[in-house]
């Protein structure tokens, strides 16, 4: 009985210490995110400026397509997941100085933001939507990880 609690004790340690060092590896990795550039402005400072920049250049169809693009995402991530989105689509829009957001540059920022991991995904949703890969295949390159 003594062995088989000390072999519980030791499973439970192994366990609750893998824990740690994985949620330590996500936190430090916001961390990493936040921390200023060369600029003295962070990724996720970039991310919020141009996000907020360009809040009167989207329409409800947009916002909505949004909504639709971060749908196959899990609930915990999805606000990550789409502010992430939403940044590339309007850095996109802003750099081209459109006067409102296009349904091409929401799909160049979609895959251009999306992880290469994710593009399966990312094909299969675009499929749903019955819109066409062809022309966007260059920007998969585009996307980071």
């Amino acid at each position: 009985m003594n062995d088989l609690f000390m072999w519980f004790i030791f499973i439970w340690c192994i366990a609750l210490i893998s824990l740690l060092f994985i949620g330590g590896f996500f936190m430090f990795r916001k961390f990493l995110k936040r921390l200023p550039k060369v600029d003295g402005w962070s990724e996720l400072d970039w991310q919020d400026y141009y996000i907020r920049e360009s809040l009167p250049l989207w329409t409800e169809e947009k916002k909505s397509l949004l909504n639709e693009f971060v749908s196959p995402v899990p609930d915990l991530f999805k606000d990550v997941a789409k502010e992430k989105i939403a940044g590339h689509i309007a850095k996109i829009a802003l750099e081209e100085k459109t006067e409102e957001i296009t349904t091409e540059q929401m799909i160049r920022g979609y895959i251009i933001a999306t992880p290469k991991r994710d593009h399966k995904f990312l094909v299969k949703k675009l499929k749903q939507l019955n819109i066409p890969i062809e022309p966007y295949k260059k920007y998969f390159k585009m996307s980071r990880d």
